[in-house]
């Protein structure tokens, strides 16, 4: 299915690490140097990779919803644990127990084999089979069969933050038998120094409100230093605050002369026209709001199925 463009959501700010950050580029083949260098940019600064930041971002959200009910989040590391695996899953009888995606498409090849229409009504039906099964968290951030509508930039460092520096520190591995450092498990790794500034930028595009009050409540987690990025957090390495700047909210939903006016303004980066631009700040509270009743729907329908089947 083709998409249709409804919103948009656009957000900046400044991520600032509180402590020391370690994002390690793995082991270093240089001959000299430190043994674990942290990920740069083409001129050699400090860099957070988008992916960083979205992966502890989901990695919080799953970790709420599950303890809500665990059929709310799927277990990103487990195949047999998505809500839709690549291969459908049997038990030892030969039963389906969870459709795959294999078994979804030839559903759907055997619902239309004779229809005129087959390849727009059999792309329509499995899309929204797909999205169906697939639990809350993938919805937003996606999953092998659906795009993710939360986009991350890699976060550049703020130059006048940043003073072309690293921190080298060192680790050993400890013996645990002899409770002193193991042999030749010395090692060093770099760091960036604490009160380093990063820019923030991502977009949502064609979410629902209650996917976007879900994404509130994970940057909030990033705006009360909540959650740790990279390596040595364990150490204390790692905490970040996040200082969201704007939130420019462009909804065109099923209005074409809104949609019409917001693409007049684009090639002149006009964003002062309020009737198409608004201040994403002043609908948290109801994104939220709308993430809650979502979920209060949910948990009656998952606790009924449970009960049933006898779990």
């Amino acid at each position: 299915m083709f998409d249709t463009f409804k919103s948009r959501l656009e957000i900046t700010g400044k991520l600032t690490t509180i402590t020391a950050l370690r994002i390690s580029a793995g082991r270093s083949s240089e001959p000299i140097g430190s043994d674990l260098p942290v990920i740069k940019d083409a001129l050699g600064n400090p860099l957070i990779p988008g992916s960083s930041f979205k992966g502890a971002l989901r990695s919080r959200l799953e970790s709420f919803l599950r303890g809500i009910d665990s059929s709310l989040a799927a277990n990103p590391s487990v195949e047999g644990e998505w809500s839709i695996p690549a291969r459908s899953i049997k038990n030892e009888r030969g039963e389906v127990i969870k459709e795959g995606i294999d078994q979804l498409k030839e559903d759907a090849d055997k619902r239309f084999e004779n229809d005129p229409q087959k390849s727009s009504k059999k792309d329509q039906w499995l899309t929204e089979k797909i999205i169906d099964k697939t639990d809350l968290v993938s919805l937003v951030f996606g999953s092998p069969w659906i795009a993710s509508k939360f986009q991350v930039r890699d976060l550049t460092v703020v130059p006048e933050t940043w003073f072309g520096q690293y921190q080298e520190r060192d680790g050993v591995a400890i013996d645990r038998d002899t409770e002193t450092a193991a042999n030749s498990k010395l090692y060093d790794f770099q760091i960036v120094p604490a009160s380093t500034q990063f820019e923030f930028k991502a977009v949502v595009e064609n979410a629902e409100i209650w996917e976007l009050g879900l994404l509130m409540i994970g940057l909030h987690q990033f705006e009360t230093e909540q959650i740790p990025l990279g390596g040595g957090r364990s150490r204390g390495l790692g905490v970040v605050k996040l200082d969201i700047e704007n939130m420019t909210w462009i909804d065109v939903k099923n209005n074409p002369e809104k949609l019409l006016k917001y693409l007049q303004t684009l090639v002149n980066d006009d964003t002062t026209d309020k009737s198409i631009y608004e201040d994403g700040k002043d609908f948290k509270e109801d994104w939220t709001q709308s993430l809650i009743d979502h979920l209060t729907q949910k948990i009656p329908q998952h606790a009924t199925e449970s009960i049933s089947s006898g779990g």
